[in-house]
């Protein structure tokens, strides 16, 4: 059996650092990532998808990258159900094992 995901994208926000109960740092990626066939009107749609990633890849892409700047992220789908008042909801997260900075504005910054 093979659970992975493989996306390239756009970060849609600049990342914020936080910690989760158990003291593990993380971090929430959005990718926008513009589909490769046009809809009825004859525009491209984009999916944004969430990401979770944690300790040190958080931290190396919170230092290096900001919004707009295009990942490549590999990891794996997880479910998890989130209780909503009596209603249970399933909810699926791609949680990234490694990301690969493709463009980076600190990276551009550091050559000029």
């Amino acid at each position: 059996m093979l659970n992975q995901v493989v996306l390239v994208g756009r970060i849609v926000y600049d990342l914020e650092l936080k910690k989760n109960d158990n003291g593990k740092k993380f971090s929430t990626l959005t990718l926008a990532i513009p589909r490769s066939f046009k809809n009825m009107e004859g525009n491209y749609d984009t999916d944004f998808i969430r990401c979770l990633i944690f300790d040190n890849v958080a931290e190396n892409t919170k230092e290096y990258c900001k919004k707009g700047d295009i990942v490549g992220l590999k990891g794996r789908l997880q479910s998890r159900i989130v209780e909503k008042g009596e209603k249970k909801e399933n909810i699926m997260e791609v949680i990234g094992e490694k990301v690969t900075f493709l463009t980076s504005s600190k990276t551009k910054e550091e050559k000029e």
